[in-house]
């Protein structure tokens, strides 16, 4: 007989533990501008390299090069400037109110603010998003007001949802955000259903999908991707690998498939990379997948590498995992630093015009938190009516639930 080799149970491991040396020396970083831009109606197998590559627009002094730029006039990306600024804002406002014992919960945006800010404006209106928690960019720049944020985190009165999510688990119908989940997978399938169902009514609008890296080891993944593909579903799926599940390493959700685009493949559904630190490079692949949707030509599976600088969320203590100064190593930069240098370099910005906007957008994120606080926050203030908790499920309510509102009296 031969003699076997025992098997060995392999688990991937970071790069860095607590404590070591952050390095991204093995991340392949493509030179801006150096990625072709195929046209919409591209074969998927014509562009299997694109999902190991990384489209990046922006270069090292600022300038926007290559055949992905020119997507965005002076004034949008002004705009967009302030979208990030203002979620920026927004969290540190939010961050700080948890603490202070206002909600029970945060999470931020930090290092990933052009990822939704900047994919919200390839979009038309009626079109729908199934975000994750950190997608709130995409309410911000299509106009949500903050006021109505705030009211969702706090559960007050005035809270949208009744106190009936979490905090930040924004919803909104008019603004095209679908109802969060915690638990992200299902938002891929559900995209993909509301997309089949916009092409049953022969309808114009389209779905976008949102996941983490971490919940793409989810079962509800794949098959959103198996009935994306064998109904060519007008739907961007995007995968937002920011390097960090709650506290595991993309590497252990990405297995041996070298990049998450990359997993698109096999189910002949076009892929891309993009780096999710480059505001114009994100809208440029947002634009070119919508229009694939929109032009009846199937989905897009989209991977945004960029990087989660602070917790995972309120109840996250990231040093327990990874380095601290990790995120300053992070090979992309800031999205914000790197659009208001193209400003600058453009002649459009300045310095000083940069301090004065985050001025003037602080006291737009303080007036906000003020008039939402009046309405009540976690311990304080006007709470949603016990009532509400009966009430939306039901067209016509049944007669157990009409027994419960009575013997709670409300």
């Amino acid at each position: 007989m031969t003699e076997s080799t025992s098997l060995r149970f392999h688990v991937p491991e970071p790069e860095v533990r607590p404590g070591g040396t952050p390095d991204f020396s093995k991340v392949p970083i493509p030179k801006a501008g150096s990625v072709e831009r195929p046209p919409v109606d591209v074969d998927p197998r014509a562009i299997r390299d694109m999902a190991y590559s990384i489209i990046r627009v922006l270069n090292k002094e600022g300038e926007a090069v290559g055949p992905w730029a020119g997507t965005l006039s002076d004034e949008e990306l002004a705009e967009g400037l302030r979208h990030m600024m203002t979620l920026r804002s927004f969290d540190a406002r939010m961050q700080m109110a948890q603490r202070q014992g206002k909600t029970s919960f945060y999470m931020q945006h930090m290092g990933e603010e052009a990822v939704s800010c900047a994919f919200r404006r390839a979009l038309e209106p009626g079109d729908m998003n199934f975000p994750t928690y950190r997608q709130a960019g995409l309410l911000i720049a299509g106009g949500y007001p903050l006021v109505e944020m705030m009211n969702q985190i706090y559960s007050n009165e005035a809270d949208p949802l009744k106190g009936r999510q979490l905090p930040i688990m924004y919803s909104s119908k008019e603004h095209g955000f679908f109802s969060i989940s915690g638990n992200l997978g299902t938002q891929f399938v559900q995209a993909v259903g509301w997309a089949m169902a916009s092409a049953i009514k022969n309808d114009a609008k389209i779905a976008a999908g949102w996941i983490g890296d971490g919940s793409t080891a989810e079962s509800d993944f794949h098959a959103a991707l198996v009935f994306a593909s064998t109904y060519r579903a007008p739907v961007v799926l995007n995968i937002v690998n920011n390097q960090w599940a709650i506290s595991t390493f993309q590497g252990i959700a990405r297995g041996g498939s070298g990049t998450f685009a990359a997993r698109g493949l096999g189910f002949g559904i076009p892929a891309l990379r993009v780096d999710g630190n480059d505001y114009l490079a994100v809208h440029a692949v947002a634009k070119w997948a919508v229009e694939r949707a929109r032009k009846n030509l199937g989905p897009t599976l989209v991977e945004y590498v960029t990087y989660r600088v602070g917790a995972h969320s309120t109840s996250d203590d990231p040093s327990a995992y990874r380095p601290k100064t990790e995120s300053e190593a992070w090979p992309l930069g800031d999205p914000v630093i790197r659009l208001k240098n193209h400003l600058i370099v453009r002649g459009l910005w300045s310095e000083e015009r940069h301090k004065q906007t985050e001025a003037e957008i602080l006291d737009t994120v303080i007036s906000a938190q003020k008039e939402a606080e009046k309405h009540g926050t976690l311990h304080a203030g006007g709470k949603p009516s016990a009532r509400d908790m009966f009430e939306g499920v039901y067209a016509e309510m049944p007669p157990h639930l009409r027994r419960q509102r009575q013997q709670a009296g409300v």
